[in-house]
Order: C-alpha cells, then sequence, then structure tokens
C-alpha cells in the first residue's frame, strides 16, 4: 500500500479525521462557513493523495488535482481554484496567492493533538519523508517531538499571518 493510500486511511490525512481539522482550522480563522461548497471542499481537498508513492515529490504534489476536479464538476471554476490553491506549491506553480483554504489545511496541523499527530504520521511512513523534507531545520538526528515544535510554530505562524 502506498503512503498516500496510508495518509487518507489511517495517516496524517486521514479521510475522517483531518477534514474535522481543517473545518476547525476555517472556524477558527474564518467562522462557521455559510457556504456548503466548503464543507465540500474541505472534505475533498486531499483525496488524490490515494494512490501517491510519496507526498511531497513532484507527483504527490499534484494531489491538490482530484479533489478540484471533483469540485469543480460539481460546483464549477471558482471551486475548482479555491480547491486547487489550498496548496501552497500549487500557488506558486500558478503564480497566485494560496485559497483561504490553504491557511485552514496548516492550521489543521497545530490543531491536531501532538499525542495523535505523530502516530499516525508514523504509521503511515509520512513522517520519514516529511523529517527528510525538513532536515535543514531539524536534523535527523534530533527527536520527533523538536520537528514537530519547528513545524507547528512555521505553520501556526503562516495560517494565522503572525
Amino acid at each position: 500500500m502506498t503512503v498516500g493510500t496510508k495518509s487518507l486511511l489511517f495517516g496524517c490525512h486521514q479521510f475522517i479525521l483531518h477534514p474535522i481539522f481543517v473545518f476547525w482550522g476555517w472556524c477558527e480563522l474564518y467562522g462557521i462557513p455559510r457556504d456548503p461548497r466548503i464543507y465540500v471542499s474541505i472534505l475533498l481537498h486531499d483525496i488524490g493523495y490515494f494512490g501517491k508513492e510519496k507526498l511531497d515529490d513532484e507527483d504527490g504534489e499534484k494531489h491538490v488535482e482530484l479533489g478540484a476536479k471533483i469540485v469543480r464538476i460539481l460546483f464549477g471554476n471558482y471551486w475548482y481554484v479555491f480547491t486547487l490553491l489550498h496548496s501552497r506549491h500549487y500557488a506558486r506553480r500558478l503564480n497566485q496567492k494560496p485559497s483561504k483554504l490553504c491557511y485552514a489545511d496548516k492550521l489543521a496541523f497545530c490543531l491536531t493533538p501532538r499525542w495523535l499527530y505523530l502516530p499516525m504520521a508514523k504509521l503511515s511512513g509520512e513522517l520519514t519523508e516529511y523529517r527528510d523534507n525538513c532536515k535543514e531545520y531539524v536534523p535527523l538526528n534530533h527527536n520527533d517531538n523538536e520537528w514537530y515544535n519547528f513545524v507547528y510554530n512555521r505553520l501556526n505562524k503562516f495560517a494565522r499571518g503572525i
């Protein structure tokens, strides 16, 4: 089973838990959404991780496309772009600003309790990739809690515009 599939089933992008934390992030940043299309975008934004070998390689960064395409079929081009731009990488690639969904998605990391996040990341195999991608900031000989603290602080500042 691929890391992307494991992420959706029992990892950091678990198809029930992650949308709950993204919704919570949205509510903290913008209030309770009134538009049901936001709920659908929150539910589908990471569905494209299914079958991905890695999450942060060139193919993994395209995970945004599947959920965005489904949202476009349902609601049109505006919501396609809204969902697509939940990725900072994709936003940079298209020379666009990230959508509001991006900020709620990043805040979701901070809202997911460490005691839940780290075991999910280890079980799915995501943590190895995440730690490797971040090794210039948090060397691999540092423990997972030090990595988590670094990422938490960075994403919290980004999401909240601090």
